[in-house]
């Protein structure tokens, strides 16, 4: 009899595989001998932080991430018919997330917002080069309750700020977080134009957004 935390690593290692069929063969099997949820917290979501962690050390490369991302969203509706009314639109939060104006850089970016995505956050990636002003109306639009902003050049890392001072004039800013990241951007930077947070990668932009809206 295999035990549940057998499952749980034979989920994790179907997402590090990268492989859809493999992941909803692990999904099939850990069905009903425990609840959609565990499934996707502790087994799914538990495989791409790892996933996340790899990348990080280069062990494993862009087009990987973008299919264990796809592979767990594949495992996840499997799982839908199984959760309670409504479980399954709930999200951790809602993120929108960019590269700022002038910055045509968005690899890092697009990590980030598929690993958030992957982890529970609702995200809207709205690209790169983006105005300033389309940070604010988005985070308007879909409600968010934080921005996240890449910036990949110091020439670029002004734009930041600018999203932070839009926010305060539309009297956003107690609403609405906002993370910051991109090579040239530190925690001091953060600090230094009233950002929440700074992340230094996506597995950790996902572990500061938890701290932040959980």
């Amino acid at each position: 009899m295999i035990s549940k935390e057998e499952l749980l690593q034979e989920l994790a290692d179907a997402v590090i595989s990268c492989k859809k069929d493999t992941v909803l063969a692990a999904v099939e099997k850990a069905k009903g001998k425990m609840e959609p949820a565990e499934i996707i917290d502790n087994g799914l979501a538990a495989g791409m932080n790892q996933v996340g962690v790899l990348f990080e050390r280069g062990k494993l490369f862009l087009p990987h991430v973008m299919m264990a991302a796809d592979a767990m969203t594949a495992g996840v509706a499997a799982l839908k018919d199984l959760m309670p009314a409504g479980a399954s639109s709930s999200t951790l939060g809602v993120i929108v997330n960019g590269t700022v104006e002038g910055d045509v850089h968005d690899i890092g970016k697009s990590i980030v917002s598929t690993m958030l995505q992957s982890s529970g956050f609702e995200v809207y990636d709205i690209g790169r080069d983006v105005p300033i002003k389309d940070f604010v109306e988005k985070a308007k639009e879909v409600n968010a309750d934080m921005i996240g902003i890449s910036a990949l050049m110091t020439t670029t890392l002004q734009g930041q700020r600018g999203v932070i001072e839009l926010l305060k004039e539309e009297g956003l800013r107690d609403r609405v977080k906002v993370m910051v990241g991109g090579a040239p951007a530190t925690q001091a930077w953060a600090d230094k134009i009233g950002a929440d947070c700074y992340a230094e990668n996506a597995s950790e932009a996902v572990a500061k957004a938890k701290e932040l809206l959980l």
